[in-house]
């Protein structure tokens, strides 16, 4: 994280500030903070304010992005063009042997009505 050692809650009104577009003052802090009902410690809201004032916060939450992996079950890509061509010949294949067992069973049907 961009600010160790400072509790959550205070970095969560920072952003929360930024996000509306207010500025990151330590009055809108404090009224942050207190609308939560979270008891403000006056010297960590100065050095947030003082440490914030060296950080683009957008910069800092574009870097800190992280890709979120897909639910399980769902791929996140296409399968290789490879791998789709032997699942196909694995699907023509069954098909042939199905057709296959279905000729040898009429086959052994029509030997029984002439044999």
């Amino acid at each position: 994280m961009w600010l160790k050692g400072e509790p959550m809650e205070y970095v969560y009104a920072s952003l929360l500030l930024h996000y509306a577009g207010r500025p990151i003052t330590e009055d809108n802090i404090k009224r942050v903070l207190s609308a939560a009902g979270i008891e403000v410690d006056d010297i960590r809201v100065k050095a947030l304010v003082a440490a914030l004032k060296e950080i683009d916060i957008g910069e800092a939450i574009k870097s800190a992005a992280v890709p979120v992996a897909p639910p399980i079950g769902v791929t996140a890509a296409p399968p290789a063009e490879g791998v789709k061509v032997e699942e196909e010949k694995k699907e023509e294949e069954k098909k042939e042997e199905k057709e296959e067992a279905e000729e040898e069973e009429l086959a052994e049907g029509l030997a029984a009505l002439f044999g």
